[in-house]
């Protein structure tokens, strides 16, 4: 099944800084070669913004290029302000952007791998799915 990744996991994986062992960089690897990675255009900007370097940034560029976009359709950004309104409406806040991964993941029945907490709120009220880790790995 192909997944969903976040912003976090990517910037974890991407950055260099972290430990080989790091379970999540490490399954990010494996979904990787896999190929069950999936990546939307919001996301690809996230990523690459604040890159002060322009060799930086155009070396990122060519990194992602590897990842096409999942295509958006209208009926994302409805789902994702209806769930802005329904997590809302509980005291529940949460980014544009959040709330478009998760009607992405909605309606193309993708598991989101995140370590943001936010999404384990949003879980209880919206009917996302969060992918789990390998138990090998965690």
């Amino acid at each position: 099944m192909k997944v969903l990744v976040d912003t976090c996991i990517w910037s974890l994986a991407l950055r260099g800084k972290n430990k080989p062992q790091d379970a999540l960089v490490v399954e990010f690897q494996e979904l990787v070669k896999d190929a069950r990675v999936q990546l939307i255009g919001p996301i690809r900007q996230e990523i690459l913004s604040g890159i002060k370097k322009k060799s930086q940034f155009l070396t990122l560029k060519n990194t992602l290029s590897a990842f096409p976009d999942l295509l958006l359709v209208s009926e994302d950004f409805e789902l994702a302000a209806e769930y802005f309104n329904i997590l809302r409406g509980k005291g529940i806040q949460g980014s544009n952007t959040d709330f478009l991964i998760c009607s992405v993941s909605t309606r193309n029945n993708l598991p989101i791998f995140t370590y943001d907490k936010d999404f384990n709120l949003f879980i209880e009220h919206i009917p996302i799915a969060l992918h789990e880790m390998r138990s090998n790995m965690k």
